[in-house]
């Protein structure tokens, strides 16, 4: 099935954080967004629905983070649970919702961030979203 056209949001779900990108709409180049603060209320769902929309994004990509051998852990089970959300948050027809491995998305986004000249101190505040980027850029290549 192929998909619709249009652009894809990308989300590295994290416990405090969740990071954000969105490709042009020829899917081509992803670009970071401001990372989405995690709330107990669940009002950062309804932050990335509105961002869903505002974006015009027809896919929503969400971080599988995996171990190095591939299984999947806790993490792993908490990404598929957030992914869930988000499809019924988005009311599952609209928008696709899919899972990407993100193995290692984190560590290329610090070495990205740090080739650009920017400290590990400076990191926190754009690491999350830099790690969607990545995790989109991958994506991407796999279309």
């Amino acid at each position: 099935m192929a998909l619709a056209v249009g652009r894809v949001l990308a989300l590295d779900p994290g416990q405090r954080r969740i990071g954000v990108a969105v490709s042009d709409r020829d899917r081509t180049m992803a670009f970071p967004r401001p990372a989405v603060q995690v709330d107990s209320s669940g009002r950062h769902l309804d932050a990335l629905a509105a961002l869903v929309e505002e974006e015009g994004a027809v896919v929503v990509v969400v971080g599988l983070p995996k171990g190095l051998d591939g299984r999947e852990g806790a993490s792993a089970r908490s990404a598929r649970a957030f992914a869930a959300a988000i499809d019924e948050r988005l009311g599952g027809e609209a928008v696709t919702v899919e899972l990407h491995d993100e193995r290692l998305t984190t560590v290329q986004a610090a070495g990205s961030l740090r080739a650009a000249g920017r400290p590990a101190r400076e990191q926190r505040s754009s690491i999350d979203s830099a790690a969607a980027t990545v995790l989109l850029e991958a994506w991407i290549s796999c279309q």
